[in-house]
């Protein structure tokens, strides 16, 4: 059975408090009718600091989609080949060990895709696969596990590696003065993660079992972007916090076809859009606040870094040292649809596994 191995992750050197958000959001909007139910969101994101590709300066400043676009494909190609590596290195692979490259990312654009600059250059085989994603936003973390999943079982001795890319500071629009897009300026941050999906179960991490894709009818608009001249314009509902309870029957479904029970499980790595997802998500599953700590981790350091969150998470989890042999898990990634992608695992350690 495919195994996921422990993620590794990078995020951006620039970094920008919640303190500093929140006098940026006074200096820039002072006038807004809005500012204080702006300002009262940003603080309870639980957000404690994000980081930047660039300055916060730069990311201010709108200098045009080409000269985004042109910062997105640099910090890409620089930024991308070490995690690879520690990824690669992790899984105890080499690049021409790899089969098909699953690269997700909604912050930035390039074609050809960023999967064929890596074969080229850092030595995959040119037979490599690729399967580039760009339209799942958070929830592409968990589908690209998932995919992974799919690809590993139907060629068991293959190997799949995972990228998630995202630079959301490359999406800041200026004139967007909605207090959905306010709180985005103050919850979304930029993060790099890749992990390797072997399908020879030789390795330690969680062994997939089954996996999932639910959509909430009604709610395509809810999460989206609207693409203009000036790039891409993230649009949030107001509705989006409450989606958990629609959300949970879907989890408990997926665990029920497994014989697990959602409500059971030794551990959990979900996507932390934002902490009322994760407290309204532990309500209706009837779990401990504790079971969400790697989640909660992820948003209090680094803030929402879309679909790369589900697998910082889970590095957390593999540092913390926690997971014993034959726990189960649930995994889960969250974005517009409003889709849910999830995926249920045990933990398995090498040496049990080979034996």
């Amino acid at each position: 059975m495919a195994v996921l191995c422990k993620p590794a992750i990078e995020v951006p050197e620039y970094v920008i408090t919640n303190e500093e958000t929140l006098e940026l959001a006074r200096r820039l909007h002072g006038d807004h009718p809005q500012l204080g139910l702006a300002l009262r969101l940003i603080e309870n994101t639980g957000v404690r600091k994000r980081h930047l590709i660039q300055p916060i300066e730069k990311v201010l400043q709108h200098p045009g989609v080409d000269a985004r676009s042109a910062t997105y494909e640099e910090h890409t190609k620089a930024r991308v080949p070490a995690v690879v590596r520690r990824a690669l290195e992790q899984a105890g692979l080499e690049p021409q060990q790899i089969d098909v490259i699953i690269y997700v990312s909604c912050t930035g654009f390039m074609m050809p895709p960023p999967t064929a600059w890596l074969i080229d250059t850092m030595g995959f085989r040119p037979e490599t696969r690729q399967v580039p994603i760009a339209q799942l936003g958070c929830a592409a973390g968990g589908a690209a596990i998932n995919r992974a999943h799919d690809f590993c079982t139907a060629y068991p001795d293959g190997n799949a590696l995972i990228i998630a890319c995202e630079f959301c500071s490359l999406c800041y629009q200026p004139t967007d003065l909605g207090v959905g897009s306010l709180l985005s300026n103050g919850l979304f941050g930029d993060g790099i993660a890749a992990a390797v999906v072997r399908g020879d179960d030789c390795a330690t991490g969680v062994r997939l079992e089954r996996n999932g894709s639910y959509i909430i009818p009604g709610t395509e608009e809810w999460i989206s972007y609207a693409v203009r001249s000036t790039g891409f314009h993230f649009q949030l509902d107001k509705r989006v916090p409450g989606t958990m309870e629609p959300l949970a029957p879907a989890l408990q479904a997926l665990a029920e076809q497994h014989q697990w029970n959602a409500g059971k499980m030794d551990f959990y790595i979900i996507h932390a859009g934002g902490p009322r997802i994760l407290d309204d998500l532990s309500r209706f599953l009837d779990v401990p606040h504790e079971a969400f700590r790697f989640s909660r981790a992820t948003l209090t350091e680094y803030g929402n870094i879309a679909s790369a969150v589900v697998l910082d998470a889970l590095a957390r989890m593999f540092d913390e040292g926690s997971a014993l042999e034959g726990h189960r898990g649930l995994m889960a990634g969250f974005g517009p649809g409003i889709t849910a992608e999830m995926s249920l695992g045990t933990w398995i350690s090498e040496s049990e596994s080979q034996s």
